[in-house]
């Protein structure tokens, strides 16, 4: 009797120190997790809640979350690109910002730029608040024949790339759709990538638009923007989730939904993507359509794109968890094969990559990158068109 309740008090005992140690974790993450949004979000000059739900906040332009970081404490923003680059658009044709949902309700005044609010169960849904916004390590596609780590993570790509000089810029139009993922936590990317540096160590920025419910708690299509200075081992994330990317641009918030999408044979909805390097101040600026640039990525924050990139690419990513023991029936693209063409396959067009000079030209001899071909694929067709992307699972890819 005595043993009885003497292994009855010690199992009480010991279920109290496990509660008790899971309310000190859990009081932790909450308070981690309080320390981020209030890290992310800044105070804001003005709210606008937008028709999808989503929050944008006017922030200072100096409050923006990029003064975080410890290399640009005492960054001078500069405003506007040194040089430009010149005939790629219509100089004559007066900017105007592509319409988002949120300007429905309101626009961001002079001095400030549009940051979507992040919300506490945004955080919640990633793998750890550490890792919140970011993307896996070892995932920048390195067409490369010790590249193969690509299968382990389960990123699955279709793309074309330009490799072997040194680039300064890199330019294309997309035609923008919805694809469907199997589950909540797969995403589906359209994108373009500048990269340099090896394998374990590569410096890459990103632009596109992607279907990512994991980050954004929705299924809607929006425009992205990525960076890492390690391969993402520890740095780098979307849009503005860390200190990195400076925005100049009030007009156009990062992660926001773009409306309208393409349809299978309708119409077709397409934006410009542009990320090109300032020869005097040597950072790496992004433009969005015939806007003023969106912002820039400082070049001190990289090691090897301080110079130059030495690989470019373009096409579509997905990620495949496997959740039902074959392949993932999420979309790439249109979730249709590039052989169907133009209004039914999803396409690059007119992709340009620049010299020192600031001068864009076609890539000269692309080549192919394509981890599955009957999942996803990526075809060239006529008048600079590059058709890429597929269903996942299909009778050929089970």
């Amino acid at each position: 009797m005595k043993m009885y309740v003497s292994m009855s008090y010690g199992l009480v005992v010991l279920l109290l120190l496990i509660i008790s140690l899971w309310c000190i974790e859990a009081k932790m993450q909450q308070l981690e997790v309080q320390q981020l949004l209030k890290r992310l979000n800044k105070p804001a000059v003005k709210s606008i809640k937008s028709p999808d739900g989503d929050i944008i906040d006017c922030v200072r332009i100096y409050d923006q979350p990029a003064f975080d970081h410890p290399l640009l404490k005492n960054h001078t923003i500069q405003m506007r690109p040194s040089f430009p680059p010149s005939g790629l658009l219509d100089e004559n044709e007066e900017s105007s910002s592509i319409p988002q949902l949120w300007h429905q309700n309101g626009r961001c005044p002079e001095d400030t730029i549009p940051i979507r609010r992040t919300k506490k169960d945004d955080v919640l849904r990633a793998n750890s608040v550490e890792r919140y916004g970011k993307k896996s390590p070892g995932t920048i596609p390195n067409p490369t024949p010790s590249y193969s780590q690509v299968f382990l993570n389960g990123h699955e790509f279709a793309i074309v790339f330009a490799r072997g000089g040194k680039y300064y810029g890199a330019k294309a139009t997309i035609n923008v759709w919805n694809p469907t993922l199997e589950q909540t936590y797969e995403f589906s990317m359209s994108e373009l990538w500048l990269i340099a540096g090896h394998t374990e160590q590569l410096d890459a920025v990103e632009v596109g638009w992607h279907v990512n419910p994991g980050l954004y708690g929705d299924n809607r299509t929006r425009l992205f923007t990525l960076w890492t200075n390690d391969s993402f081992r520890s740095t780098g994330c979307y849009n503005l989730d860390c200190s990195g990317f400076i925005q100049v641009n009030k007009d156009i918030a990062l992660g926001a939904v773009i409306s309208p999408i393409s349809s299978y044979g309708g119409p077709q909805y397409e934006i410009t993507l542009l990320i090109w390097k300032d020869p005097k101040s040597g950072n790496w600026w992004l433009q969005y359509e015939n806007l003023s640039p969106l912002g820039y990525w400082p070049s001190s924050l990289f090691r090897y794109l301080s110079d130059s990139a030495s690989l470019i690419e373009w096409g579509g990513e997905a990620l495949d968890l496997k959740s039902n023991g074959g392949h993932t029936s999420t979309k790439m693209g249109s979730g249709h094969f590039p052989g169907e063409g133009f209004g039914k396959a999803s396409y690059f067009r007119d992709i340009q990559i620049a010299d020192q000079s600031n001068h864009f030209q076609a890539p000269q001899g692309i080549n192919n990158f394509i981890t599955r071909p009957s999942c996803y694929d990526v075809r060239h067709a006529d008048k600079g068109y590059i058709y890429y992307g597929g269903p996942g699972r299909n009778p050929n890819c089970p």
